[in-house]
């Protein structure tokens, strides 16, 4: 029989990825989505669409009985940790309870899988310059607190029940795997700069006083179908039997924001200057994965570099 997974927030950027990546690997998805900033056009017509919020356990429970669903991908939530500082309580409620009311409904109808998206924000600012999934968690924003929470939440139903999961630890998500799939939102780094080009204004670079090699941010950046990949083998493994923990979900290599915006330079062939403008709150100076674990036990590894991400990406925006 095909396993179904139910994609909470299938029909945002990264949902819609992994709903084609699973349906590549012969799993069947629907989609549960408040459309708050989903987008139904990145659906297959066959993908069935659930318009719901998951803080309604009741109709969570409903389309998992529904549609027969065997496993959950939950990715819906609020995702900016600058918002996260300003209004707290929406990303608790969001995130936090809204993680809640889904293990509820997941509990009550026997659904045992889940894939969480969680986020390297959970380490907050680490004490190394690489972060494996030992590393102390010490979240510096309420984003961070609310995925950390939400893992606590599903490591303690696990220990009580027969609930299996993997937690993703995304790094910087970015790139396209296709251009109808494309980032529309500009809260990320590269749509941002994108944004800022296409309409003769300058990208920002929020710090240049960090202690790293050009003073801007590090990250590490992940193409989005990479991503997408790596909740397919996550999903897998749950399925083929027990399975509990945190994943790093990165390429091991980090770029400063100066070096992606060099990058944007190469692949566009537009040349513009940058402001820099004061630090934003919750950022941490590096954040880089150590992504072992995933290869060795999902036997996942990224594929694409930075330069894939971001053409990737200019040819989504462009098609807009």
């Amino acid at each position: 029989m095909t396993s179904t997974w139910l994609l909470t927030g299938g029909a945002g950027y990264i949902g819609a990825h992994i709903v084609r990546a699973l349906a590549d690997a012969g799993l069947r998805a629907v989609v549960l989505d408040d459309l708050s900033t989903g987008v139904p056009a990145r659906l297959a017509p066959d993908v069935p669409l659930v318009q719901a919020n998951i803080l309604d356990t009741d109709a969570v429970r409903a389309a998992l009985r529904e549609h027969s669903a065997t496993g959950v991908v939950h990715l819906a939530a609020k995702k900016a940790a600058g918002e996260s500082v300003e209004k707290p309580l929406l990303y608790w409620r969001e995130n936090s309870e809204g993680t809640r009311s889904l293990l509820e409904a997941m509990d009550a109808e026997g659904v045992d899988k889940l894939v969480f998206s969680s986020s390297s924000s959970v380490y907050g600012e680490p004490e190394t310059d690489e972060v494996d999934e030992d590393a102390p968690t010490r979240p510096v924003s309420p984003y961070g607190e609310t995925k950390l929470v939400s893992e606590w939440m599903i490591r303690d139903l696990g220990a009580a029940s027969d609930l299996r999961w993997a937690a993703l630890r995304y790094f910087n998500v970015a790139g396209a795997g296709a251009p109808e799939l494309g980032d529309r939102g500009v809260f990320n780094l590269v749509p941002l700069v994108f944004e800022a080009i296409s309409t003769g204004g300058r990208p920002k670079v929020f710090g240049d006083d960090y202690d790293t090699r050009d003073g801007s941010c590090i990250r590490d950046y992940i193409h989005v179908a990479d991503l997408a990949e790596a909740h397919v083998a996550a999903a897998q493994k749950l399925t083929e039997g027990p399975l509990r923990g945190a994943f790093n979900i990165g390429r091991g290599e980090g770029s400063t924001v100066k070096e992606v915006l060099a990058t944007v330079r190469e692949v566009t062939g537009i040349e513009f200057d940058y402001d820099v403008v004061g630090r934003r709150g919750g950022d941490p100076s590096k954040v880089v994965a150590v992504a072992a674990k995933a290869e060795r036990e999902l036997g996942w590894t990224a594929k694409r570099d930075l330069r894939d991400m971001v053409a990737s990406a200019w040819e989504a925006w462009q098609g807009r």
